[in-house]
């Protein structure tokens, strides 16, 4: 869940499910034998639509693999919660600006294969 949460230095508090989960939720579920901490960004028919802060590919889950829901997370000692108004306001910008990071990410992918297609990079 980069850039808002990281590894090794932030603390996620996750509880089972209690009924049906909503936009801009951060579901825990299981995919083979991973564990996945994804944002929700839409419903499809019965299937959550759900991508990563840091990825630009979407997953469609069925509701029966939802594990649990982030309800805040603790970062250098301090409490955060998904109800703080400063945590909906950066799931709504951070949702909103989505096109414009996929076509940096796109921009910055072309530069690179072209850089290496001319010899200028490994």
């Amino acid at each position: 869940m980069l850039p808002m949460l990281h590894q090794n230095r932030d603390i996620v508090v996750i509880v089972p499910p209690e009924g049906r989960l909503k936009k801009y939720d951060v579901a825990l579920y299981k995919r083979g034998s991973s564990y996945i901490l994804h944002r929700i960004i839409g419903t499809q028919d019965e299937e959550y639509l759900i991508r990563g802060d840091n990825t630009y590919r979407m997953e469609y889950v069925p509701p029966e693999l939802m594990i649990g829901v982030l309800t805040g997370f603790v970062r250098n000692g301090k409490s955060y919660s998904v109800e703080d108004t400063g945590y909906q306001i950066y799931c709504r910008i951070w949702n909103a600006i989505y096109p414009l990071r996929k076509l940096l990410f796109l921009m910055r992918r072309i530069a690179g294969k072209t850089a290496r297609m001319l010899g200028l990079r490994r």
